[in-house]
Formats: C-alpha cells, sequence, structure tokens
C-alpha cells in the first residue's frame, strides 16, 4: 500500500520484492493468493502490476480519503510535503513526563529515527500542534510513538 500511494498506479511485483528484501516469485505467488481474498487486483499490460482494493483498505482500517485533511509535518526541522496523518493517539497526558502520542501515518517511516525531532499540526479542527522526540516506530503500521515535548492549541480571544 505504501507503494500504491507513492506511485498513484499499478504496483510491480519487482518493485515490492526489491522493498521487502524478497525474490519476485515468492511475490507473485502471494499476490496470487491476495487476488483471490479481493484484496489487490491485478493490472495487465506493460503499465501494469498490482494494486489495492477498497477491502484492503478496509481489512487494514485504513481511510481511503480522496481529499484528505492536510496536516502539516516536521521531521528535524524540515517541512514534508504530501505526508497524510491518518491518527493521532495520545496516552498519559496526565503526566507529563509520560505523555506520548502515537502518529499513525499512511506512507513508510523509514527514513524516521529515534531520538530525531518531529512537529505535527496544527491540526484541522482543533488546531492541536505536537513537537516531540521519535521514542519508537512500528514500521509495519507505519506509526511514529513520540515522547512530547511540546503540546499545543491556541486559546480563543
Amino acid at each position: 500500500m505504501n507503494l500504491h500511494n507513492e506511485s498513484e498506479g499499478a504496483v510491480k511485483g519487482e518493485d515490492i520484492a526489491e522493498q521487502i528484501n524478497r525474490n519476485p516469485g515468492t511475490i507473485r505467488n502471494q499476490m496470487q493468493s491476495l487476488k483471490a481474498l479481493q484484496l489487490v487486483e491485478g493490472v495487465p499490460g506493460p503499465k501494469g502490476g498490482y494494486k489495492p482494493t477498497a477491502a484492503a483498505y478496509e481489512a487494514l482500517e485504513i481511510q481511503q480519503m480522496d481529499e484528505p485533511a492536510s496536516v502539516p509535518l516536521e521531521h528535524d526541522g524540515e517541512s514534508l510535503e504530501d505526508v497524510v496523518i491518518e491518527e493521532i493517539n495520545l496516552s498519559s497526558v496526565h503526566h507529563p513526563e509520560l505523555c506520548r502520542a502515537e502518529i499513525h501515518i499512511q506512507d513508510s517511516i523509514e527514513d524516521f529515527h529515534e531520538g530525531e525531532m518531529v512537529t505535527v499540526g496544527p491540526t484541522p479542527l482543533s488546531n492541536l500542534t505536537l513537537e516531540g522526540t521519535i521514542d519508537g516506530k512500528d514500521d509495519t503500521n507505519n506509526v511514529l510513538i513520540l515522547q512530547i515535548d511540546n503540546m499545543e492549541t491556541p486559546t480563543e480571544n
């Protein structure tokens, strides 16, 4: 899904194999199983490959949006474009030293590493902005875990 979101077209089995360090034949076999489960569809032709179906997005509980709201993301001071923040979960907000945020991103997080600074926001409705240090990450689910250094929402006058 990450490769599909980046390319916005069909993804070749060879590209998937390279991304996860597997044999292209193994990927073709796995894709046949995913096609049987109606989680991917095959696209024939020279620009062909595989595309996730709506059922795949549902199975992974990923919201497939035509025009998602933009939530700015800075990574070590550099503003990142075209990154879709899917969800922000806060934990232990009542305890400042233990306050964490899980940032669910709809793209690969392979370029993010522990100890790096991240700023998320402002969010569309509440104008919440989070600043924190990456404390961990879940590459499989594209989740960054932040130790929150600062959390702000503007006060209304």
